[in-house]
């Protein structure tokens, strides 16, 4: 049978959507037409940290059981409404010397990428053509540390960074870490904002080698939190705020307070990985715990 299609018109386009029943989440039961409905819904929070940035898209065409691939370029058919950038792309796997890119600036964008099974949206910490603006700290747990562990660290981190005067806000990866995204003033290289980083994160790992790594070794992550600095590479992206995950069920890329994560910490458990219902709810409660990151930062020390 041929795939079922609907035309609709988002914000003045005419896009054409197929397969909205087709289920992406199998052991959710989670629908394409939910994914987009959550992305519609989304978007007011979202949108503001997409802008400006070239997207990079894990797409699951067959759901989060089956294959996924990477996709940078511009898909084949990218609508002319689209906004496309060219950008360098040294080190390419395909030898190519620029690539298209897709920038999400609206909210037309995003149904078309939803629509495309692009579960997961990641972004570099830069906007085109400037130095980045963020800095990301990522706690990845080595089992049996979890999410427990992460929130100890991420606390640690956050002191250590405000002592720099740099403010933080923590997320969930919507898989199994966290990340604390630090606006900075967009003044400075990635080869900079990665140097610091890498030099926090190896205080910390000197004050609590036990519990912290901030080696890339994997024999030597189990029990500890990693904290990848070098996700601060211009070549490098981060699961964006509010981004699907291609999990057993819906989950997001979290903003979260901090009260939720001291919380956590007093208690000896853990923030848990929210689900896409679940985050519609906390932005009607709280908006968005990450605007203050589209409002720059300092500098970071040298």
């Amino acid at each position: 049978m041929p795939a079922e299609r609907v035309r609709v018109r988002v914000a003045g386009r005419e896009l054409e959507l197929s397969n909205l029943d087709k289920v992406l989440y199998p052991a959710a039961g989670f629908t394409k037409g939910e994914v987009i409905d959550y992305y519609t819904r989304i978007a007011p929070v979202l949108l503001p940290h997409l802008r400006d940035r070239p997207l990079t898209r894990i797409r699951f065409p067959n759901g989060v059981d089956g294959a996924s691939f990477f996709e940078k370029n511009k898909p084949a058919a990218t609508p002319g409404w689209v906004r496309v950038v060219r950008l360098p792309a040294p080190g390419s796997s395909k030898g190519r010397e620029t690539i298209e890119y897709v920038v999400g600036d609206d909210l037309p964008t995003l149904v078309w990428l939803a629509n495309l099974a692009a579960l997961e949206l990641h972004t570099p910490q830069w906007r085109i053509g400037r130095h980045p603006d963020m800095l990301v700290v990522d706690l990845d747990p080595g089992a049996p540390a979890g999410l427990a562990e992460c929130c100890a660290v991420a606390v640690r981190m956050r002191d250590r960074l405000a002592a720099d005067g740099i403010a933080s806000h923590p997320k969930t990866s919507g898989r199994k870490g966290m990340q604390l995204c630090c606006p900075i003033a967009g003044e400075q290289s990635a080869d900079e904002v990665s140097g610091y980083a890498r030099r926090i994160a190896g205080e910390l790992e000197n004050a609590d080698p036990r519990l912290v790594t901030a080696k890339m070794a994997k024999k030597l992550r189990p029990g500890k939190v990693f904290i990848d600095w070098s996700q601060n590479s211009a070549a490098k992206t981060t699961v964006t705020a509010y981004s699907l995950r291609a999990a057993a069920r819906p989950t997001v890329s979290t903003p979260l307070t901090w009260d939720e994560v001291e919380d956590a910490v007093a208690a000896g458990g853990a923030v848990r990985q929210f689900t896409a219902a679940e985050v519609l709810a906390r932005v009607d409660g709280y908006g968005d715990l990450m605007a203050d990151l589209l409002d720059g930062g300092p500098r970071v020390p040298g």
